[in-house]
């Protein structure tokens, strides 16, 4: 997603914090000041269509926002959130780091809890940025194995201190599909997508096992090369997972929380903003980056 060209708003999607005041109409919905919480970003919304109880908010009035893309987000002192899309946060959960759980952390919980996986199997986390690194200890709690694949050494570094069983550098290693099929006995189960990249994309099927998943997450900015016949034949079948709908937010924090799974930050200041986007963009970013005020 991207804002388009001539509009304004303050950036940031991720989001957690203390209630500095109720508005009059939710005092009875069990939010006060001072509570500590987490929300998503989407506000506008109805809530009660079947849009917005189904299908990840997209509200049939067609009045939703997206705070961060088009109206302001939380890189700012103050910000106002739908009481539906906020949730308390669980004592083992830091508010100081609770804000990537808010877009990466229950993306990434989704993704793998949708991924048809049971303990034991093999999940590849293609993609070993913030969400792929979550995703990682994810598996991990719930008795899969995991295989992590990027271009990037320093971030396989992070995800195997975080338990990741092997890791793969797509791009230095030739053989890599080979050696990962012959270790997963035939190929993972599933595979998780965080990577933006069409080459990360057209390479999923090479290292499935036969009717395993692509989970689709991330988003390359052209269409993605996928094979109708592969699909038509059940050689694996695609999902997709993001953010979801609040419903589903209390499963994913309580597990969050239950398993001490943090994502991996950095505590930046608001006048370090435009170098933190020049570090995504330069793909040099290990870590979550945020900005406390």
């Amino acid at each position: 997603m991207a804002i388009d060209a001539g509009q304004t708003a303050v950036l940031g999607h991720e989001g957690a914090g203390y209630i500095e005041k109720v508005h009059s109409s939710v005092q009875d919905k069990g939010y006060k000041k001072g509570d500590k919480v987490g929300f998503l970003y989407i506000i506008g919304c109805c809530f009660e269509c079947e849009g917005c109880q189904h299908h990840n908010l997209h509200c049939e009035t067609g009045k939703q926002l997206l705070q961060g893309f088009t109206t302001d987000g939380f890189f700012a002192e103050y910000a106002v959130v739908d009481y539906p899309n906020c949730i308390h946060l669980p004592d083992a959960i830091d508010v100081k780091t609770a804000a990537p759980i808010f877009c990466a952390g229950v993306t990434a919980f989704h993704a793998v809890d949708s991924s048809e996986l049971k303990e034991g199997d093999w999940l590849a986390v293609v993609g070993a940025g913030g969400l792929g690194q979550i995703a990682t200890q994810i598996g991990k709690a719930r008795g899969c194995k995991v295989v992590a694949i990027d271009i990037n050494d320093e971030t396989l570094e992070v995800c195997k201190k975080q338990g990741a069983d092997a890791v793969f550098n797509s791009k230095t290693n030739k053989d890599y599909v080979s050696e990962l099929k012959k270790l997963t006995n035939g190929g993972a189960k599933a595979a998780c997508v965080f990577s933006n990249a069409q080459a990360a994309y057209a390479g999923v099927p090479a290292i499935l096992r036969l009717g395993g998943v692509m989970m689709v997450i991330g988003l390359p900015h052209e269409p993605v090369p996928i094979s109708t016949m592969d699909l038509a034949l059940n050689k694996y079948k695609v999902k997709s997972e993001s953010t979801s709908i609040p419903q589903r937010m209390p499963k994913a924090v309580e597990f969050l929380a239950k398993h001490n799974i943090v994502p991996e930050v950095q505590h930046r200041k608001l006048d370090d903003l435009n170098d933190m986007v020049n570090e995504m963009r330069a793909g040099t970013a290990t870590k979550r980056m945020l900005v406390s005020f």
